[in-house]
């Protein structure tokens, strides 16, 4: 197996909704950013599947000399010799890949935010730098999709906290910021116990609110001219907000399950929304 081909699999194993956005690429693009992804998921992992702490500090940093061997060019893993062509043709920054570590090291660290500013490093950590190094990679002209790419990340990852906040309360995370909690009435015990209370459906919904007004700030800074090029962002935005709303539709049952949506509705998301700005891109050259 290649290492091209070992990204691929684990992009296309972990059933993610990114998956699909990446199946409109070029195939130069595809192969950049699936191993972009793959380095993403095999640091994760490291956080969620070890269960002993010391373990995972210690693999996290052998990660982080990976990293340091990869731009001195002697990577030894597969994801990093993947990423070996990527980071010279797309100038990836080797603080971007040390800054995505440190996100996941926060896990090994912390399970409480005292707040929304708290909160926003860690995303920024873990979802807007790689949103960061997805622009890069999908190219831009305009330097104002830099602020787009960051504050898609952040609605990501605000996604995703609204999406697990059962499944991390299961591993004793709590992402929602402590404020916020005392503010709505909802204490931790109700999160880790998963009560359902009116308190803690404000809760849930300020959360969804403030996702939407990121997605709503990324996408009103994308400049037109790099809205094609940027399209699997875009794609990855389409099948994040559907989540969204299906969560909202559903009054919010993250305590108790994720909500999904099927492979056949993210790839026809994928196709609809690929299509769309392939029209948009023709009508506005």
């Amino acid at each position: 197996m290649t290492p091209d081909q070992y990204c691929e699999q684990k992009a296309a194993r972990s059933g993610s909704s990114f998956y699909y956005s990446f199946l409109f690429l070029p195939p130069e693009q595809r192969r950049a950013i699936m191993a972009l992804y793959a380095f993403c998921r095999e640091v994760d992992d490291v956080v969620d599947e070890c269960g002993d702490a010391a373990l995972a500090q210690t693999t996290l940093n052998w990660w982080r000399e990976e990293v340091a061997r990869l731009y001195a060019g002697n990577p030894q893993h597969p994801v990093s010799r993947a990423l070996q062509p990527a980071v010279a043709r797309y100038t990836l920054a080797e603080e971007h890949f040390q800054e995505i570590i440190d996100g996941m090291a926060m896990d090994l660290m912390q399970t409480r935010y005292a707040d929304f500013k708290a909160l926003s490093l860690y995303c920024y950590r873990v979802a807007s730098v790689v949103g960061l190094m997805a622009a890069a990679i999908f190219g831009y002209e305009d330097r104002h999709t830099q602020k787009y790419a960051h504050d898609l990340g952040m609605a990501f990852q605000l996604t995703n906290i609204l999406r697990d906040v059962g499944e991390d309360a299961a591993r004793g995370r709590i992402y929602l910021p402590q404020d916020e909690l005392e503010r709505f009435g909802v204490s931790e015990d109700d999160i880790l116990a998963r009560r359902p209370s009116a308190g803690m459906r404000a809760l849930l919904h300020f959360q969804a609110t403030r996702a939407r007004g990121y997605y709503d700030k990324a996408l009103a800074q994308l400049p037109p001219v790099d809205r094609y090029r940027q399209r699997s962002g875009l794609i990855m935005a389409a099948i994040y907000l559907s989540t969204l709303d299906a969560i909202e539709r559903q009054d919010y049952p993250v305590l108790q399950r994720r909500v999904r949506l099927s492979p056949w509705r993210k790839l026809w998301i994928a196709w609809r929304t690929a299509r769309g700005e392939a029209r948009r891109e023709r009508r506005r050259r």
